[in-house]
């Protein structure tokens, strides 16, 4: 862009990428913002996450009126046009200020030639009398999930299907894990209430807390100094299920942000922990979070499962594999994966899992925990695997979990995502004989 950034044009070029397949909302977002000041940024970030959580709605109502698909290079002219609808459907923005501020972020990046096609695009959009989908529409459509998705989902989940594709397109609570080595839980509530900031405890982590609404994590009392961290509230959960004791030699094996490791740190002193990520931008993010929270892990960059590459032969007491997954469970804090993940990304994904899994269990003494870990829905990553897994490894003894969260499937217990509560995730305690 040639002129001063508006948020409109700089979501039009972030979601053209995404559309392209050239990064996620995760990694295009924070260098996109950088120009804009903090109203707009908030504005870039409900434009973007609005019209990925929507997509697959706005999408079918609005190629129609293209009478062609625009070309490749214009996919950002695209996308303006989808924040427009999104505008128009899902905000209080006026309708006319919802066409206007979108014909003219086109002029914002030098594709004027295009300012009469969006604005006849949208007024047209309006004239048909735009609407929600009803039930006389596709139900993945109504759902405004891809197909596929939505049958998984249905498949796996055919009495709880309704309620996590809901869950999915609902914006998720900002949740805190409270750092009680500094401050209890109450203590920080009643901090927060000073600052004026509403919060609650959560109801399964004894350590978790839910903001009532988002704010910047600079505004939180003591955020520096590591009192608090973001965590959802089943994340927090893996702490206590591995069971940890004073020198126990421990591995997060896919450790990156460093959420866990920051847990795992916190949970019980003099521990020592690996942290391992094949990614060497991702293990910097591990070692900010344990620098704010004054920890300290010996951090490993490369790949877990290739375990002659970092190993040294020191068997761990315990084991933390949070494996790569489809990460549906997270769909309401990353929306866009409904356009980034494809159904055929799950047998390669499982083929993973199963690799780690199988390279790591050598790496865990007798008598020691491993803790598989998901943030996805699906049975094939998660049950499934562990019965893959312990019908190969004699050696291996499922450790059930009793614990009033979750519901207990075949093999370990599963989190769905819910309404103001936690994400979806899985967890499976496995002991080595």
């Amino acid at each position: 862009m040639s002129r001063k950034p508006d948020c409109r044009a700089v979501a039009a070029e972030v979601l053209s990428k995404l559309l392209s397949n050239q990064g996620s909302l995760s990694s295009l977002l924070p260098e996109a913002a950088k120009p804009l000041n903090p109203a707009d940024k908030s504005l870039l970030q409900q434009l973007c996450f609005g019209v990925s959580r929507y997509f697959h709605q706005l999408n079918y109502y609005l190629a129609p009126l293209l009478k062609k698909p625009l070309k490749n290079k214009n996919n950002d002219v695209y996308a303006l046009m989808l924040v427009g609808v999104y505008q128009l459907e899902h905000t209080r923005i006026p309708d006319h200020a919802a066409v206007a501020s979108v014909v003219e972020a086109c002029r914002l990046l030098n594709k004027s030639w295009a300012c009469k096609l969006v604005n006849a695009v949208l007024r047209q959009y309006q004239r048909q009398q735009a609407h929600p989908p009803d039930s006389s529409e596709p139900a993945w459509l109504v759902s405004s999930h891809p197909q596929w998705l939505y049958e998984a989902i249905n498949n796996d989940w055919q009495d709880a299907a309704e309620a996590i594709l809901t869950a999915n397109n609902q914006q998720a609570p900002l949740s805190l894990r409270v750092n009680q080595q500094y401050c209890t839980r109450a203590d920080y509530l009643a901090l927060l209430q000073q600052h004026n900031i509403e919060a609650s405890a959560c109801r399964y982590s004894s350590c978790g807390l839910s903001l009532s609404q988002a704010c910047a994590v600079e505004t939180l009392p003591h955020f520096a100094e590591g009192w608090v961290s973001v965590q959802d509230e089943a994340a927090q959960l893996a702490a206590a299920l591995l069971q940890l004791s004073p020198t126990h030699k421990v591995l997060d094996a896919c450790a990156a942000p460093g959420g866990k490791s920051g847990h795992l740190l916190e949970s019980c002193e003099d521990i020592e922990l690996t942290a391992i990520d094949n990614k060497a931008a991702r293990l910097a993010l591990v070692q900010d979070n344990l620098k704010r929270l004054n920890q300290q892990a010996q951090l490993i960059c490369a790949d877990a499962s290739d375990i002659e590459s970092w190993w040294d032969g020191v068997l761990f007491d315990r084991i933390l594999l949070d494996v790569p997954c489809s990460a549906t469970g997270v769909i309401r804090r990353h929306p866009d994966i409904k356009l980034l993940r494809q159904a055929e990304d799950i047998a390669k994904l499982v083929y993973l899992q199963d690799n780690m899994l199988n390279a790591l269990w050598g790496t865990l003494k007798p008598g020691g925990l491993m803790l598989y870990a998901t943030c996805s829905v699906f049975a094939a990553e998660n049950q499934h695997r562990i019965q893959a897994f312990l019908s190969n490894h004699k050696n291996a003894e499922e450790l059930p979990i009793h614990a009033s969260w979750g519901i207990a499937v075949s093999h370990g217990r599963q989190l769905l995502p819910s309404r103001n509560s936690h994400d979806g995730f899985y967890y499976c305690c496995l002991q080595k004989h």
